[in-house]
């Protein structure tokens, strides 16, 4: 499977454990299609390792970290009046919510190289 949105980079601590993490920002429309990249890394890693979801230094192969945000932004316009020195700002119209969201996903060495192997990762 190739991922769209999900861009993980690679780092490994000195016990050879593996940690994927990744940040991805979308408008509202493509949300859902995020969503289920997500689930679908994570399905994986479920079907492939189903007994190793636990830290790995708890004996497990894998274990992740997942959170999300929806951001509200307000674009401002700003212009400066020479004459008095200073900036004049006046909030615009709020934009269309983003939504964020973060995986991290930490793991054995043949954990991470099957990882590595089904999503084409580096």
């Amino acid at each position: 499977m190739q991922l769209i949105y999900l861009d993980f980079d690679y780092s490994e601590d000195d016990e050879g454990t593996g940690l994927f993490d990744a940040l991805a920002t979308v408008n509202g429309a493509r949300w859902p299609a995020l969503q289920a990249e997500a689930a679908a890394v994570l399905a994986w890693a479920q079907a492939h390792f189903p007994d190793g979801l636990a830290a790995v230094e708890d004996g497990g192969s894998w274990s992740y970290d997942l959170h999300a945000r929806q951001e509200l932004t307000v674009p401002v316009a700003v212009r400066f009046d020479p004459e008095q020195g200073t900036l004049e700002t006046h909030p615009g119209t709020p934009d269309a919510p983003r939504h964020t969201l973060g995986l991290s996903i930490s793991g054995t060495a043949a954990f991470c190289a099957a990882l590595r192997e089904a999503f084409g990762l580096e």
